[in-house]
């Protein structure tokens, strides 16, 4: 089991690095998203850059990616903690990339996939609770109250939720949740932000995952192309 699960958390990090978003937005318009809209390396700005139809095809392989790793998890027998490890190991394959030195996406999606395989009802409340957010411009904020939300959720409401191990999963769901916030923190200050002040910029990725308060001109934004 301990080689299986060594074995299952290498390939889920390697199999959660593939770029899904920099590949299609490679294929399709010749472009490094990297340097284009928001900079990151994920659906949202496959949508802003390339197109919402592909964003769709990325999102799917997205989730995919962290469902299959977890799914596999099970499939071999493995406990709910080795899952859990295993999925998170997919998320920051997403987020730090070895493929694209290091610098991924959010893993929003790639978190989605996780939950859903180790408790389908927590993903469909992730699910509604984002989106609720979404016709009004506010999906990052809709996730990010999801995250801070599910961890308390799988904890007092296990049963409910068919939670088996209430402990590990919720545990994991916190791991989810600080994994996000971090790799929000942690990206390069973009240009167009280089006046807003410190502690603005933490509350606005925390809350928004973007530098300014401005949504359109951040999602408008075009970095300058390396070498140019």
């Amino acid at each position: 089991m301990f080689i299986q699960f060594i074995l299952l958390t290498i390939a889920a990090y390697l199999f959660g690095s593939i770029p899904t978003a920099y590949l299609v937005a490679k294929w399709r318009k010749g472009i490094d998203i990297r340097k284009y809209g928001s900079g990151n390396v994920g659906a949202s700005n496959v949508a802003a850059i390339v197109s919402k139809r592909w964003s769709l095809a990325v999102s799917i392989f997205d989730v995919g990616k962290g469902a299959l790793m977890v799914w596999l998890a099970q499939l071999f027998g493995l406990g709910a903690a080795q899952q859990v490890a295993i999925g998170l190991a997919a998320v920051a394959g997403h987020n730090w990339t070895v493929f694209l030195n290091f610098n991924g996406g959010r893993g929003i999606f790639t978190s989605l996939g996780v939950i859903i395989v180790l408790s389908p009802k927590v993903g469909l409340i992730a699910l509604v609770l984002s989106y609720l957010f979404a016709p009004f411009h506010l999906l990052s904020l809709g996730v990010t109250i999801s995250l801070i939300i599910l961890p308390i959720l799988s904890w007092f409401l296990s049963q409910p939720l068919d939670i088996k191990e209430p402990l590990p999963v919720s545990l994991g769901f916190l791991a989810i949740l600080l994994l996000a916030m971090f790799r929000r923190l942690t990206v390069p200050r973009s240009p167009i932000s280089a006046a807003v002040p410190t502690r603005e910029l933490v509350l606005y990725r925390l809350l928004f995952d973007r530098d300014i308060r401005d949504r359109k001109a951040w999602i408008s934004q075009t970095r300058t192309m390396a070498g140019k």
